[in-house]
């Protein structure tokens, strides 16, 4: 029986190690997307698959990570696998990934001869192929349109990285100098941490580590299970809906029912509607990532993350629904999906504890996506970002204005920096008033950001959502604006977007795109509001009406 200040001990120099990888990897990468954004994750790993620590960058990302091991071990059999050898997969349907762009690289970490673990990180690529620059349109209708399909591969063979895949891969790509950075910094990520796991083992010994993991992963579950039991048994449903499917069809259902009973907690998905056309669907290590996020930050935000806690939750989700979807259905914009079960979930459970819950967040990606020709360098370039929005108003203070909620947390790309590699100029920047909805408290605010085409024709691709379908209030509250994307905004060639997913749309040289997220739901009653927080909203331009 490890003692419990050794636990402590091991758990968090594990977790030191995933926040170190991190770091490797977001400093060495070429792409603003990584560098800037910090759109990528990384994580421990055990010898089958479970989660042993993961650094808090993207819950999304867990999805990969969830399935990478076992896709890696079902091609290559562990008695095959050698001591620095690194593995690659993008797959949502063979290689344990959630969309094409997230790119995973595992490797085993060996120790006296023999596996022990397996450290990963993943990457959002800002190109891997496809229909579109970027390959993140959500108005795609098969995967094979969204990008380069990567099963599990080797891509480092003993330390050395085969140029033989990385030449198909790049070959498959409209930025290959940036995909080729980015890989190499995932291997210097994947290297850092295996040296320093082997540190670990060397300094405490097989057993002792061994144990402190098992140990470590039933805390998790014990305490998640215990947090469970604080919520009054019973059976809760909620249901939301998505604006489109990005290819012509309506509004597309999420429904969930959750059945609290004890220590245990059941989330039945049935009644959600099926896999659609468009690509917001969602695979079910996407749904699990998601899922596993939601239920901690309610459950209890301090357990450990790792796959202890996962297996006191059951989760049901019809196959070929749009949350457990069959191939080939295109999954590019599968996040705006997820974001949409998170809000179901806490629609959900508002019923049992309202006092933990927030009312509905802008709960999408808003992710723009850019592409040209630079007219100073003739070099392709592709500008990806996802914006941030209303925070849902909480039981004690208002929702937070401008910010990425929920299983993305991706920074913003600074002005400076988007300026200095791409030929846009970006003209405004600021919180967009009247965008929260009323209530008690607040909800936050959304963003407006305007780009200007700088001396070149741009190609705009988009996914996202909530620019038909607002976030709920809670309590009382009120709901939230919803976004939207407008071409030359208040001009006479103005030009409203009908769906937030998009691609092949020509922007001209100095043609403005205004993107435009949604805000978020209030929180109570909005006459209940102090007359302070009334004169404080107007005072700093948040809330214009009266």
């Amino acid at each position: 029986m490890v003692d419990l200040i050794t636990l402590e001990v091991i758990g968090n120099a594990l977790l030191s190690v995933a926040e170190e990888m991190g770091m490797v990897l977001i400093r060495s990468s070429y792409s603003t997307n990584i560098k800037e954004r910090k759109d990528c994750s990384t994580a421990i790993l055990s010898l089958n698959g479970e989660v042993i620590v993961q650094a808090e960058h993207i819950p999304i990302h867990m999805g990969s990570m969830l399935g990478i091991v076992e896709a890696i071990l079902k091609k290559y059999p562990v008695e095959t696998i050698r001591e620095g050898d690194m593995f690659l997969a993008n797959d949502p349907y063979s290689g344990g990934g959630t969309h094409l762009p997230d790119i995973t690289i595992a490797a085993p970490v060996f120790f006296e001869g023999k596996p022990v673990a397996f450290v990963a990180n993943i990457a959002h690529h800002s190109d891997i192929g496809g229909k579109v620059a970027g390959s993140l349109s959500g108005d795609c209708n098969s995967i094979f349109q969204e990008g380069l399909r990567l099963p599990p591969v080797r891509i480092v063979s003993q330390w050395e990285m085969q140029e033989e895949i990385t030449d198909i891969i790049l070959l498959n790509c409209r930025t290959p100098e940036e995909r080729v950075g980015d890989l190499r910094a995932q291997v210097a990520a994947n290297t850092t941490g295996y040296y320093r796991v082997v540190s670990i083992f060397r300094r405490y010994g097989w057993q002792t580590v061994t144990e402190s993991l098992d140990e470590w992963m039933r805390f998790a579950e014990q305490k998640f299970r215990s947090g469970i039991s604080s919520i009054p048994d019973g059976v809760y449903e909620f249901e939301d809906y998505m604006d489109d499917d990005g290819v012509g069809g309506g509004s597309v259902l999420m429904r969930v029912k959750i059945t609290i009973a004890g220590d245990s907690i059941k989330l039945d998905f049935a009644g959600t509607s099926s896999q659609v056309g468009g690509g917001i669907n969602v695979v079910y290590q996407a749904l699990q990532a998601t899922v596993l996020y939601a239920l901690k930050s309610i459950v209890d935000p301090s357990i450990p993350a790792n796959g202890g806690y996962y297996r006191a939750v059951e989760i049901i989700a019809p196959e070929g629904s749009i949350v457990n979807a069959n191939p080939p259905a295109a999954v590019a914009g599968r996040t705006d999906s997820c974001q949409r079960i998170v809000d179901v979930v806490f629609g959900a459970m508002a019923k049992a504890i309202p006092e933990r819950i927030v009312a509905g967040c802008h709960s999408t990606v808003t992710a723009v996506l850019f592409s040209g020709v630079h007219p100073e360098t003739n070099q392709t370039y592709v500008y990806l970002e996802s914006l941030g929005g209303g925070f849902g108003a909480r039981p004690d203070k208002d929702g937070m204005d401008g910010v990425q909620v929920h299983v993305t947390n991706s920074s913003n790309l600074p002005v400076e920096s988007l300026e200095r590699e791409y030929p846009l100029l970006v003209e405004r920047y600021e919180l967009i008033a009247d965008s929260g909805g009323a209530g008690k408290y607040r909800g936050g605010l959304g963003l407006r950001r305007d780009i200007r085409i700088l001396d070149h024709e741009s190609t705009f691709a988009s996914h996202g959502d909530r620019q038909k379908i607002p976030p709920w209030g809670l309590l009382g509250g009120k709901p939230g604006k919803t976004g939207k994307f407008v071409i030359n905004p208040g001009t006479p060639d103005e030009t409203v977007l009908e769906s937030a997913k998009n691609s092949d749309i020509i922007l001209k040289p100095n043609d403005i795109l205004s993107v435009q997220t949604p805000g978020s739901g209030g929180y109570g009653l909005p006459e209940d509001r102090d007359e302070t927080l009334i004169g404080m909203d107007h005072e700093t331009g948040k809330v214009t009406f009266t």
